[in-house]
């Protein structure tokens, strides 16, 4: 059974696909309205059925262009040019996404290659171009969903497949119920199905929400890990405010937080988790910024992990570096650089050519270099105990290779450095905290989550919120980690899955290519006379090229 063709006039066709593009920008949050996530495909899906490839480009920019200034509008923070040209080119692969799904939608079986076709779309623009940006995935949207449970399972990619499939496959059985198909213990067969299959995936995700599908050991002790939200002063494209006031902002919250811990209102820290630039400047390079790390260091009496921008490995060049400051050796002993670095925000692609053309670029300031290792540190906690501390700096908690290297190579412990001060008030801090929470159900490891002034919090293996901190404000609490080495089957096969759907997509988009040119073959075959027209001179089309 094919996708049936809505007949639209061109109008209110156009008006149908802005209202779906909006109702799926509506599943992210700050909204949350979850539910569009898996009805919102469905609907651009009937409204491309039929429509020549050209005109389905354009819808799904169309669609594409709506669904994104409301889910990622938020970049208008650095300037409305920035979030016009981020918008309009990540529209471009929505649109290639619409050519595909029109490609599949009249295989047998389109349920499946639609939904292979979103995994396809998200491979390619969580990669390309820049290092990728993939923000907008499906999988995202759900974390309060029944399909939470397939998170350890399937990953990322499989999620977001069982969203595009579950909707697609209820828009079949509604087609098979229309079509008088459910009448009669034969014509029921498809539609029991159907059906069936839809409760499973539903079922199936509920059911796994407190499972454990995690291979190898389990937990076997604990760490206190002390977060500190030390606020910043400023918001905007200008929050860091004067030099050193975050990271003195920092030390005078971890004194408030020891302070506690020694009144007895909150455990003792093992350690202390300072968040992505709480200092922006390297203290490697400026003494008095080592003297205040080293002073919230003995003060806390346990090491401090600092987020701190370092210089370097270039002239011009800089870092964004996780430092483990040990007090007893009065610095870092061990660090993590950030990989995924925000294009335009933290490094400039084209430099040399962009950056004398768009003076807005300065702002960026030194060039952005990623680093090439593993998010994973080999420290000594002051009762002598080695842990293994996993690392996840902010933009990439999007990137779904960074968090399972992470875990692959041995993380005990999971925290999040982050500094999203810049978009403090916007839609920007809630979706990044939802993604924080599906990449715990995911790893099925608690995470601890320090940002400089935008939503601290603990988050459980489930993704249940244990401690969150508001927006604006100076906050601090201990979370206590469970120490952990098993792996779930998404993060130790996840990239597998993800490549092999966005294959079977591609290979699905190939076969309709071939299906469309072999029926234009066909009607070159059929078509009468030397000049191609019928005997009644009418010009002889393809069924598929039949405008709705």
């Amino acid at each position: 059974m094919s996708i049936p063709v809505l007949r639209l006039g061109r109008w209110p066709r156009l008006g149908l696909v802005l209202l779906t593009g909006l109702a799926l920008g509506l599943s992210w949050e700050p909204y949350g309205w979850w539910p569009l996530a898996f009805l919102a495909p469905v609907g651009l899906t009937l409204l491309l059925a039929g429509q020549r490839l050209r005109a389905a480009f354009g819808l799904g920019y169309l669609f594409a262009v709506v669904m994104l200034a409301l889910s990622i509008g938020w970049i208008r923070v650095l300037g409305y040019p920035v979030a016009a040209g981020l918008i309009l080119f990540m529209a471009l692969f929505y649109a290639l996404l619409a050519v595909g799904i029109t490609l599949v939608g009249r295989l047998r079986g389109w349920p499946a290659w639609v939904a292979a076709c979103w995994v396809l779309a998200e491979f390619v623009f969580s990669r390309q171009p820049f290092g990728g940006f993939g923000w907008t995935r499906l999988a995202y949207a759900v974390v309060d969903s029944p399909l939470s449970g397939w998170y350890p399972v399937v990953g990322m990619a499989g999620v977001t497949f069982a969203v595009v499939l579950s909707g697609h496959l209820l828009l079949w059985l509604v087609l098979l119920v229309r079509d008088g198909r459910a009448t009669g213990w034969r014509l029921t067969r498809p539609a029991v199905f159907v059906a069936a299959l839809v409760v499973a995936i539903q079922v199936l995700g509920l059911a796994g929400q407190r499972l454990d599908p995690v291979i190898g050991a389990d937990a076997h002790g604990t760490v206190d890990v002390g977060v500190v939200q030390g606020n910043v002063p400023g918001r905007g494209l200008d929050p860091m405010g004067r030099m050193r006031s975050v990271t003195n902002n920092h030390l005078a919250e971890t004194v408030n937080l020891e302070t506690r811990a020694r009144l007895g209102l909150v455990p003792d820290p093992d350690f202390v988790l300072w968040p992505e630039s709480s200092t922006d400047i390297d203290p490697a390079e400026d003494p008095i910024t080592a003297r205040t790390i080293q002073s919230a260091a003995d003060t806390a009496g346990v090491p401090v992990f600092v987020g701190a921008v370092t210089y370097g490995p270039g002239p011009d060049e800089r870092q964004t570096t996780g430092l483990w400051w040990d007090p007893r050796v009065g610095g870092p002993t061990d660090h993590y650089h950030k990989q995924n670095l925000v294009p335009f925000g933290e490094w400039i692609p084209f430099r040399e050519f962009l950056l004398p053309r768009i003076p807005m670029l300065q702002m960026v300031g030194a060039q952005g270099v990623p680093g090439t290792e593993p998010g994973v540190l080999d420290v000594d906690l002051m009762d002598g105990q080695s842990l293994r501390v996993g690392d996840v700096i902010c933009f990439e908690l999007a990137y779904d290779r960074t968090v399972h290297e992470t875990m692959r190579h041995g993380a005990q412990v999971m925290v999040v450095q982050s500094n999203n001060a810049t978009y403090g008030g916007t839609g920007q801090i809630e979706q990044q905290f939802d993604i924080t929470r599906a990449r715990a159900m995911e790893t099925r490891r608690e995470i601890a989550v320090s940002t400089t002034n935008s939503v601290s919090g603990s988050i459980d293996r489930y993704g249940g919120v244990r401690h969150r901190t508001e927006e604006f404000t100076a906050a601090s609490f201990v979370a206590s980690l469970p120490v952990r080495d098993g792996l779930t089957p998404a993060v130790l096969f996840g990239s597998w899955i993800d490549r092999g759907l966005a294959l079977l997509g591609l290979g699905a988009i190939a076969y309709g290519v071939a299906r469309r040119l072999r029926a234009r073959a066909a009607v070159d075959v059929v078509a009468i006379g030397d000049d191609g027209s019928g005997d009644d001179g009418s010009q002889i089309r393809s069924k598929e090229e039949t405008p709705a």
